[in-house]
């Protein structure tokens, strides 16, 4: 005996072996067996065998016109048997049967199940709602399987034109462009990221790092409402020095300016004047809305996206030939000694002489030359001056360093800028020019702005306004942390460190910049009157939302950095390239700031010296192969304060930060190291090089 019967929601036919009580025991046509119950028998019948029932009924439920059989069908619930002898006339045999029972069952658009082997015609309005419905998405099919077919071929379908960035980085995975993108990576094997960039969906591998990062940290775009310039306040005294910047060539947010004044008495008064956007901008007004916003300016190599909007930081970046709103902090020192005897901070407007560039002056102004008082360059005996005192504060530092267990710092390695030079074809060359990090002009400005941030940050604290303070203790070095009150920061050997000298690039400290004015501008009183209270909510938000931020654009531009370094490999055509083991068979190339990993050197020891083959490079993942030509003599000898990570180095070689910063975003995108905590490429360091920009713009 044969059965037509309901298991696990599809009709099937089977032989029965035997029955037991309501149960049959059914061999399917497959061979597998299984328990029948009685009540899910539809049909019994002798013939034909179930194999070939199955076979039969394949091709019949094909031919049957759904549409006429929907006709015939009577409004009430009916059995499929009933339907059978009206759709196929007179007697229909098991195998018209069993063919009308699988179409009721396979096209629930057209009839619902109502029970076991009955069904219900759908309503008319709902069946041609449904058809609609099933049309759609059949024509949908094709439309994606069209797309699918032409991502394949590395053709862009005319209606990805627009959808590209969506679709890689913040995708609606039911839709249909997204569906054949994910098809044609699983049949090219390509990821969607390379797919887009093969296909033309972006422009370049630059590109693509370039939308990725817009995409999550500038969703709304990068450009400014329209607001007002604030000006400063009309009454603020004029000071009466001739103030000087030192910075690098593409630095427009000046921030920070020196000057020097000789006492009657022989001491001299060492100014550092710092730009003060915070007098005219107020909190919780739009200005302050778009900082708050934005957390920090972005560098990378060719561009930046600025804090502030353009008009604003003309107006108070610290020009040469104006006289600019500034808050200034005055030190008076003893020259025979270099103790500073008393500080004052005032909001004031400073005169700006010059704006001195590293890059005219660094192979000027050596150690030799202010040692022995000579060469021609401006401000010489304001520079030597200084350099007297940064030496001095530099020494205070490293004896607190070393009272805190900490080696002393060094100021041995170098820092990579990146120019990209228009070229006559549309295209950019990239220049990767090296400084030393450690010059006397780095030395001046670097210890000028600790002092600054630390007398600046004690004087919060000793008016009871709050701040928001960096600190570290020197047996976490890598737990460099912000706060909303003083502690020490053992790595670079100060009792309290507030960022107040960049703000015109960070929100930290524009902030930091409101509290110190309340205190210099109120004294006892600041506390009353400061825009930030003890405890601020507010406050304390800016310091968990600025970390997060921070780092993101850090590791921003250690992306393009590196992708620069790859694009530069291929622009010079080196094949060979030298390179210092750090670690774990990681290397660090001599010429370029790059960072990657070489299975071959596992084994090797920190500080070897090698010579490599360069292989394929991957703008997309970022990745170069190399391969070991020769492992020079003398493999040790690279003295260990070169090979701290740059996690370390971000906080233990202060001079070092900048380039540490680099090295540490590329040693993370190389896998070889986690990403410090709290670092967002080498800020406390960033102080001590003079909170240069660490991104370059494009040249000229």
């Amino acid at each position: 005996m044969q059965l037509l019967f309901e298991e696990g929601g599809e009709i099937r036919a089977g032989t029965v072996l035997n029955q037991q009580g309501e149960a049959y025991q059914v061999e399917l046509p497959a061979g597998k067996r299984t328990k029948v119950k009685s009540r899910d028998v539809l049909l019994q019948f002798a013939q034909p065998s179930a194999p070939e029932l199955v076979r039969q009924t394949g091709d019949m439920v094909a031919e049957i016109d759904l549409d006429f059989l929907w006709e015939c069908a009577p409004e009430a619930e009916f059995g499929f048997a009933e339907l059978a002898a009206d759709y196929y006339g007179a007697e229909p045999g098991p195998v018209q049967q069993a063919a009308l029972a699988m179409a009721l069952h396979g096209n629930p658009v057209y009839f619902r199940r109502k029970g076991r082997g009955r069904y219900q015609r759908a309503p008319e309005d709902q069946l041609k709602a449904a058809l609609a419905a099933l049309e759609r998405k059949r024509q949908q099919a094709l439309v994606q399987a069209e797309y699918e077919e032409q991502l394949k071929a590395l053709t862009l379908p005319e209606s990805f034109r627009n959808k590209v960035l969506q679709l890689l980085f913040k995708p609606d995975k039911n839709s249909l462009e997204y569906k054949a993108m994910d098809a044609a990576c699983t049949a090219l094997g390509m990821s969607p990221m390379r797919l887009m960039v093969a296909a033309g969906g972006v422009a370049s591998a630059r590109a693509l790092h370039e939308a990725k990062f817009l995409a999550e940290c500038f969703p709304k775009g990068t450009g400014f409402p329209d607001t007002d310039v604030p000006e400063p306040p009309a009454d603020l005294p004029l000071a009466e020095v001739q103030a000087f910047s030192i910075d690098d060539v593409t630095t427009t947010e000046i921030d920070d300016a020196l000057s020097v004044t000789p006492l009657p008495d022989g001491k001299l008064r060492i100014g550092i004047h710092i730009a003060a956007p915070a007098l005219g901008i107020r909190r919780g007004e739009p200005l302050d809305v778009i900082a708050r916003q934005r957390l920090s300016t972005v560098y990378f190599p060719g561009d930046k996206i600025t804090m502030l909007p353009d008009p604003v930081v003309e107006r108070y970046t610290l020009q040469e030939g104006r006289t600019c709103p500034a808050l200034s902090l005055y030190v008076t020192v003893d020259p025979t000694v270099w103790l500073v005897t008393a500080s004052e901070t005032r909001a004031e407007m400073v005169p700006i002489a010059a704006n001195l560039r590293h890059n005219l002056l660094d192979d000027i102004i050596t150690e030799a030359s202010l040692a022995e008082g000579t060469g021609d360059y401006p401000f010489r005996d304001a520079l030597t001056q200084l350099w007297h005192f940064a030496g001095y504060l530099y020494d205070e530092r490293q004896k607190a360093r070393l009272a805190s267990g900490l080696r002393p710092e060094t100021h041995n390695r170098a820092d990579f800028n990146f120019y990209l030079d228009d070229q006559a074809d549309g295209s950019q060359r990239v220049r990767i020019e090296q400084r030393k990090r450690g010059s006397p002009l780095d030395k001046i400005v670097a210890e000028m702005m600790i002092l600054a941030n630390s007398t600046w940050g004690k004087l919060l604290a000793d008016n009871g306004v709050p701040g928001i303070y960096r600190t570290q203790k020197a047996w976490g070095m890598h737990r460099t942390r912000m706060q909303t009150y003083p502690a020490p920061h053992e790595g670079l050997g100060v009792a309290q460190y507030a960022w107040s000298t960049s703000p015109l690039r960070r929100y930290v400290d524009l902030v930091n910049q409101w509290q110190i004015l309340a205190v210099a501008q109120h004294g006892v009183t600041a506390k009353l009157v400061a825009p930030f209270k003890p405890k601020d909510a507010d406050l304390l938000a800016a310091v968990a939302d600025f970390e997060g931020t921070y780092a993101a654009y850090a590791d921003h531009q250690s992306t393009m950095e590196r992708y620069w370094c790859l694009r530069w490999l291929k622009q010079e055509n080196r094949e060979r390239m030298v390179a210092t083991v750090l670690k774990e068979g990681a290397v660090r190339f001599t010429e370029i700031p790059l960072v990657t990993r070489v299975p071959e050197l596992m084994q090797a020891q920190r500080g070897t010296q090698v010579l490599l083959e360069i292989g394929e490079t991957d703008e997309i993942t970022l990745e170069v192969s190399c391969r070991v030509l020769e492992i020079f003599a003398g493999e040790g000898e690279v003295p260990e304060e070169e090979l701290e990570s740059d996690e370390e180095a971000a906080e233990l070689s202060a001079e070092a930060a900048a380039e540490a910063a680099a090295e540490q975003a590329a040693e993370q995108a190389a896998g070889v190291a986690e990403p410090a905590p709290a670092e967002a490429g080498g800020e406390d360091a960033g102080e001590a090089s003079g909170e240069r920009d660490t991104g370059t713009p494009a040249a000229g």
